[in-house]
């Protein structure tokens, strides 16, 4: 049985075991890593998570206990470990949920944080690796003479071999939030029933937060805006087609990609086939697509292409696709493409000044409440988190090319502000969009996960140049 610890600890020796991992985050990075390191059953491993919430596996998105709010993922491509497909579906028919088929099911998210949350408390052989779980914030990290030094934000430090960083998506504070998992503060300012609402952005945090409207019976206007305007696709079933490496024009330039993916999709619709086919059919090589492209092209993807991407690759669940529909068609929820230029508080709420996409036309509206739902910090240079920010001032770490993360190698180590990659420090999820892209859902981090798992436990530790 793994052994979980919380509370402060102030060591004052490393004390270091056979090999001793720090993990930064608790969130689905940091328990799918932590739950890839404890299937080995390493008698010499000593795990610890650092870990501010009081709920590991939980994170913003699986905060939620509306039974509602699902996952935008269907069940069957859930599992922890991508060589036990089977895993989450069996855990989910163990606690009597009733799903007929794990391929068109999508469970809500509370449930997945408690998934999540019970694999680091499964029982393990004994003598099989320790599990130690710190309830604190990591603010920085100093190298030492064969360990890493981890201080917390309560002036105490941890010490490892090696630490990984999965702190997940960076948010900045804003003005409302998303309604995903609404703080207390959130909860007492909510809106009036009837009251104009404005939501900033379009995604599927958007999504989120006009169901939580909703089913708080919000009948108000809800306005949503962004730059284009576009909603997310919502999921149907799929066969996806099975594309080989060698077929993907992987040397070819942007638009000549562009063009060979449009093919294949009128190609495969031609066969009664659907788009989705391709899209799913292509995801176990985006991240190689992504890294053979140079970086002239990756910019071009992210100004011109992105947003359709992501439209048709991160969709929604039927149930969420529906309400949304039916919002739209009784005028409850209208969507705009167009730029918020400023907000300026009032009385009765805000006042939105913006312009609608190709129009120079400014319009004012007036809102009751408001909801950053595109609030989610790419730039590593503008972290609100301040281990980030002292890892880039300290050199330590470096942003990737674009700024959408921070850059990692192949294997997923930090690469320093002049080019050397540390086999001690490494990153998971979110941080590592720059290297990979496609690296935010779980069916792509479990992956990962196991791949630096196998890693740490396999080579020795040492510090190379890349």
């Amino acid at each position: 049985m793994t052994v979980a610890y919380r509370g402060k600890w102030n060591l004052a020796a490393p004390g270091i075991p056979t090999r001793s991992i720090a993990i930064i985050g608790g969130g689905a990075s940091g328990v799918l890593t932590a739950a890839h390191l404890l299937r080995s059953g390493n008698a010499g491993l000593d795990i610890t998570i650092v870990e501010k919430r009081a709920s590991l596996g939980r994170g913003l998105a699986y905060s939620t206990d509306l039974p509602e709010h699902v996952l935008n993922v269907r069940a069957a491509n859930m599992s922890a470990f991508a060589d036990d497909p089977d895993h989450f579906a069996r855990w989910l028919k163990a606690r009597n949920i009733p799903i007929n088929d794990p391929t068109t099911y999508f469970a809500p998210r509370r449930l997945y944080g408690e998934y999540l949350g019970e694999l680091l408390t499964e029982p393990r052989q004994k003598g099989g690796p320790r599990l130690r779980i710190v309830d604190e914030e990591c603010v920085e990290l100093f190298q030492r003479s064969g360990y890493i030094e981890l201080r917390l934000a309560n002036g105490s430090s941890i010490v490892a071999q090696q630490c990984i960083l999965a702190t997940g998506h960076d948010r900045a504070a804003n003005r409302g939030g998303s309604l995903l998992a609404p703080s207390k503060e959130q909860q007492a300012a909510l809106p009036g029933s009837a009251d104009r609402v404005l939501i900033l952005g379009t995604g599927l945090s958007m999504v989120d937060t006009c169901l939580s409207l909703l089913l708080r019976g919000h009948v108000g206007e809800i306005v949503a805006v962004s730059r284009r305007g576009l909603l997310p696709a919502v999921h149907r079933k799929t066969n996806p087609i099975v594309i080989q490496g060698a077929d993907i024009p992987l040397d070819r330039s942007l638009p000549e990609c562009v063009r060979w993916f449009r093919d294949l999709v009128r190609s495969t619709e031609a066969r009664g086939g659907d788009w989705r086919d391709v899209v799913d059919g292509l995801r176990p090589h985006n991240q190689a697509i992504w890294r053979a492209w140079p970086d002239v092209s990756r910019r071009q993807f992210f100004r011109h292409l992105k947003a359709w991407w992501d439209i048709h690759r991160h969709r929604m669940a039927p149930e969420a696709g529906d309400r949304l529909s039916k919002a739209i068609a009784n005028g409850q929820l209208r969507v705009i493409a167009g730029r918020v230029l400023d907000v300026t508080p009032e009385e009765a709420g805000f006042v939105a000044r913006l312009r609608r996409r190709n129009s120079q036309l400014v319009e004012e509206l007036r809102v009751a409440h408001m909801y950053e739902c595109a609030g989610v910090i790419a730039d590593p240079g503008k972290s609100a988190n301040p281990l980030i920010r002292s890892l880039l001032a300290a050199g330590v770490a470096r942003a990737d090319p674009l700024r959408i993360g921070l850059d990692v190698a192949a294997n997923g180590a930090l690469i320093s502000r002049e080019g050397a990659w540390n086999d001690r420090i490494y990153a998971v999820g979110p941080l590592t969009r720059g290297t990979f892209l496609e690296i935010e859902a779980v069916p792509d981090i479990r992956i990962q996960c196991q791949h630096l798992a196998n890693l740490l436990l396999n080579e020795p530790v040492s510090m190379r140049r890349g």
